[in-house]
């Protein structure tokens, strides 16, 4: 069961915001308000957002520059997870990951099940790291967006979480590219 531990300090992570759509603008990217609203309610700082087109190679170039940049810890992107030959997102995610957390989609589908029943096949939510930097590919429904965070993201996000969370691993993301002793 989640836990938060009072006696733990809270560290606030860096997180970048992607919208992945043909059609969205910054007016009606109900979806990636969401994410803001909810990261930044949380205590988290929003250190970028933007919207890019479901265009593999585009999603891919800039998941390299967050992954690369040392100030973004943790990209969330909602859209393109479907099954629609424009729906890249998941490809694009699982062409920078050097690991994938499969444990993220199948929670994810688990959790909207009792909501959508069988719909949630559909989905193609994915979780991942890549040079220390996690990754996680949400649904383009701002519903998705609220229930992934709420129900998954929040928790593990919170360096309070027990009995483990993802930023207390943050350090030793990256020690396979450190030279042996």
């Amino acid at each position: 069961m989640s836990k938060i531990d009072g006696e733990r300090a809270f560290l606030s992570v860096n997180i970048a915001v992607l919208t992945v759509s043909d059609s969205r603008t910054e007016a009606d990217d109900r979806s990636g308000h969401t994410l803001v609203e909810r990261i930044t309610a949380a205590g988290h700082k929003v250190v970028d957002k933007m919207i890019l087109p479901d265009e593999q190679s585009l999603l891919v170039e800039q998941l390299n520059r967050w992954i690369a940049d040392a100030n973004v810890d943790v990209v969330i992107s909602t859209g393109g997870t479907g099954l629609t030959g424009r729906d890249v997102t998941a490809e694009a995610f699982h062409a920078v990951y050097e690991k994938e957390i499969v444990g993220f989609g199948e929670l994810f589908r688990q959790l909207s099940y009792p909501k959508i029943g069988t719909s949630t096949i559909q989905s193609r939510a994915t979780g991942g790291v890549a040079h220390g930097t996690y990754l996680f590919a949400l649904p383009g429904s701002p519903s998705a967006c609220r229930d992934a965070w709420d129900d998954i993201l929040c928790w593990q996000l919170d360096s309070r979480h027990l009995p483990c969370n993802l930023v207390e691993l943050m350090p030793r993301l990256m020690e396979h590219l450190k030279p042996k002793a």
